[in-house]
This record gives C-alpha cells, structure tokens and sequence, in this order.
C-alpha cells in the first residue's frame, strides 16, 4: 500500500475578535472547524483556499498570509493530513448561496469559545491555527511556486 497524506488548506479569517467557522458533519458528528477543504487536482493552493472559502460560507477571501503549514496524523484510522493555513481579507457575501454539502452553516466564534468546545472541533489543528495566528505567524505567500505555470 502506497501511503498518501491527504493535502488540504484551510482559512483564518477574524472579524472583532471573532474568527468565521464551519458547522459541518464529519464522520457522522457535528463539529467545528475553518473554512477548509482538499486540494483538488490540476489546483494551486491560492486557488483552493478561495474555492473552499466560496463553498463553505458563501464569503469571498482574498489570503494575504500564511499562518502555518500543519501535519496531523489522526488517531483512529491513522489517516495523515497535511494542511496549509491562510489568513486573509473577507470581500462580498451571497447569503442566498447554498453551502456545500455537509456544510449546516457558517458562524463567528472567538478563540475562547472554540476553547470550550475542544471536543466538537474536527481536529487539533483548528485550534492550532487560531493560536499561531493570534500569536502573530505571517508568512510571505511569495512562498508557493506553482510549477506548472513555468
């Protein structure tokens, strides 16, 4: 069996204080987590992580840094990911866009509320993030080479 980490990106994005999340169902339960989703082929991770912003809560975002660059191996099925975390500017939202499937809604928390309900976020890494990013972690996006544009 050839071992494949599962690419993925995800978003911080705060508005007072208080950071946009997903409710989604992941492994029949609800949890929290970013705005966030897998690398599709034949796509950069800028590309992505708009896409999966759009899909997910209907917000346009436009990233301007890297926060992290993540890798959580999960403890049940030993399923590896490998997750790239953007933070950002919101633009326009279409509230009458449906959210992709899985998604119930879109919703603010702030870092302490999402504290308390360690639980229901889908894995370590959202808190993670959230804490780096509070912490002050910008990378340049100058960081990313697209190779197939060269």
């Amino acid at each position: 069996m050839v071992w494949k980490p599962h690419v993925t990106v995800a978003a911080i994005i705060e508005r007072n204080g208080e950071f946009l999340m997903v409710e989604e169902i992941a492994d029949q339960q609800v949890v929290n987590n970013q705005p966030a989703g897998h690398l599709e082929q034949g796509e950069g991770f800028v590309e992505a992580i708009i896409r999966e912003v759009q899909e997910e809560t209907a917000w346009q975002f436009t990233p301007n840094a890297i926060t992290g660059i993540y890798r959580w191996q999960k403890p049940d099925d030993g399923k590896t990911f490998i997750r790239i975390c953007f933070s950002g500017t919101l633009g326009e939202h279409s509230p009458e866009q449906a959210l992709d499937e899985g998604i119930l809604r879109a919703l603010w928390l702030s870092r302490d509320e999402l504290a308390a309900r360690q639980e229901q976020l889908r894995s370590p890494m959202v808190l993670r993030c959230i804490d780096d990013y509070l912490s002050g972690h910008r990378y340049s996006m100058e960081m990313f080479h697209d190779l197939e544009n060269f």
